[in-house]
């Protein structure tokens, strides 16, 4: 049985009785889950809204505790992680991250940096080994996939796009995450929401069909 970690974190929500203001990565997101089940009925899916419950942020506390061995952590150092372990399980027990996010300034929302700070974490994710020259970290986990489904406002941020030296989006969850175990990567794309004109429209049209071209390629 599959297990899907489903991941929200558009600060805007998704309610299908609307037709206006409703979050479009979050739709995408929705329309593979809903898609993917129906094809794979026994999946187990792990939901996680990182907008309505977002993790906190790391501090010089948090980082003292996660450095230090588990024996020799104190009761106070078990409580600052214990949220950090919680996600790392969440991730762990994934074959795949459904992950859905806009684009905030070109980059990722604060939710999701602050969830990528909580999961990826020495000796837990990751080991650190000064012996491997210039490489010392490595991915702990392997074998997953991410589905990635993102919005923009503007339009050109694929390779050759007029903007893509300005997307700090997708690349950057590329690379965090193969620290996550993650060996297969897929990114869904929806652009022009702030133009709002047929290539938005477009735009969307072309996600829904690369989401049922995805599922088909998967399963």
């Amino acid at each position: 049985m599959p297990t899907i970690l489903h991941l929200d974190t558009s600060a805007r929500s998704l309610d299908k009785s609307r037709t206006s203001r409703n979050s479009i990565s979050r739709m995408l997101a929705d329309s593979f889950r809903e898609q993917w089940t129906k094809k794979m009925p026994t999946t187990k899916v792990i939901y996680r809204d990182l907008a309505e419950k977002p993790p906190g942020f790391i501090d010089e506390a948090w980082i003292a505790a996660a450095f230090t061995p588990e024996e020799q952590r104190t009761a106070e150092q078990n409580t600052l992680i214990s949220l950090s372990d919680e996600l790392i399980d969440e991730v762990t027990e994934a074959d795949m991250i459904l992950l859905s996010t806009p684009m905030y300034n070109y980059g990722m929302p604060a939710t999701l940096k602050a969830w990528f700070d909580q999961v990826i974490r020495v000796n837990k994710t990751f080991s650190f080994d000064l012996g491997r020259g210039d490489y010392p970290l490595q991915p702990t986990l392997s074998g997953k996939t991410m589905v990635l489904m993102t919005s923009c406002g503007e339009f050109g941020f694929h390779v050759g796009g007029i903007r893509e030296k300005m997307n700090h989006l997708g690349p950057h969850i590329e690379v965090a995450s193969q620290y996550l175990g993650v060996d297969k990567f897929y990114e869904i794309r929806c652009e022009y929401q702030e133009f709002g004109d047929q290539r938005h429209i477009d735009s969307l049209n072309n996600a829904h069909t690369d989401i049922t071209n995805l599922i088909k390629r998967l399963t």
